[in-house]
């Protein structure tokens, strides 16, 4: 197992960096939908992603665990990747038919949440407690006050709870990667952040296969779009966020699902002339008050000048 989570300045920048990214995505989503179905689009994204990694990989001469691992160890990431991608992203693309954008919003905010308990008890060195809680809960009420009321608007679909369940899901899958992702023994970055794309992709074309058929050619156009996405926000963001759950831990990795839909709002309105809600302020103080609670140790150590 890993030694106890070490919070830097590089980790704080890592995360900053995912926050924008994830945060920019949906907008580029939104583009690739026009010529992609959602489930084929998650497995294309995945798809080139997971070959890009594999030819750093190859050159990289297929490291992986750092010293001979157990069948258990093999089995738990392969685990991770499943829960990492394919089984959440197929559960997003189902359930979001039938509920809010904005509930879908608010469960993904979620997974700091449901992260808290577990790693109290199955994570060395991330222990629950009172000051971590409600600046968790208050950083996720910055995200319920950004999304509004439509977070808790129904759909009146028949299937609208089991949507909600299907998110709940996705976010709970998240949570328990991370956890599990940061219990795995030593192991080579590249090479883990690899396979997890590997089982992803060996899973979601499958799933796509069954659920839409063939998937339609894409134009240049959506050609570009899913090599974009598959680079960034897929290759290049699976890299930053096992290099941070394996360093910083999968508590800090949380705070970026409140980052994630903020960026989303100021990038619409800077980059597609979108409103800002008038209650923009008022969430990122929530959540800038619930960061600085629940990191205040990391925060701490991040400006004070250490004498020399």
């Amino acid at each position: 197992m890993t030694d106890a989570p070490r919070i830097t300045p590089v980790s704080w920048l890592m995360i900053a960096v995912l926050g924008l990214t994830w945060g920019g995505t949906f907008m580029v989503t939104e583009i690739a939908l026009e010529g992609m179905p959602p489930f084929w689009l998650a497995a294309s994204r995945i798809t080139f992603a997971a070959l890009l990694m594999s030819v750093v990989w190859a050159w990289r001469g297929f490291t992986l665990f750092e010293s001979p691992a157990s069948r258990a160890d093999w089995i738990t990431t392969l685990i991770i990747g499943a829960l990492s991608s394919a089984i959440p992203f197929s559960l997003l693309a189902w359930g979001q038919q039938y509920v809010t954008s904005g509930f879908a919003g608010v469960s993904m905010a979620a997974v700091a949440l449901i992260v808290l308990p577990l790693a109290h008890f199955l994570v060395p060195g991330e222990r629950l407690n009172l000051r971590k809680v409600i600046g968790f809960i208050i950083g996720f009420a910055g995200v319920v006050v950004l999304i509004g009321a439509q977070a808790f608007e129904s759909t009146g679909t028949a299937l609208e709870a089991p949507g909600r369940i299907a998110c709940i899901g996705a976010a709970g899958c998240y949570a328990t990667s991370s956890i599990l992702m940061r219990r795995l023994p030593r192991v080579d970055t590249i090479g883990l952040a690899t396979i997890l794309l590997i089982t992803g992709a060996g899973l979601t074309i499958p799933i796509s296969a069954v659920l839409e058929g063939w998937p339609p050619m894409p134009s240049a156009k959506i050609w570009g779009v899913l090599a974009f996405l598959g680079l960034i926000p897929t290759a290049a963001a699976n890299l930053l966020r096992v290099l941070v759950v394996r360093g910083a831990g999968p508590v800090f990795m949380s705070l970026v699902n409140y980052q994630v839909p903020v960026w989303s709002v100021v990038l619409g309105a800077l980059i597609l002339g979108e409103p800002l809600p008038p209650s923009l302020l008022l969430a990122m103080g929530l959540i800038l008050i619930g960061v600085g609670l629940s990191q205040y140790g990391a925060l701490r150590r991040l400006f004070t000048r250490r004498s020399i």
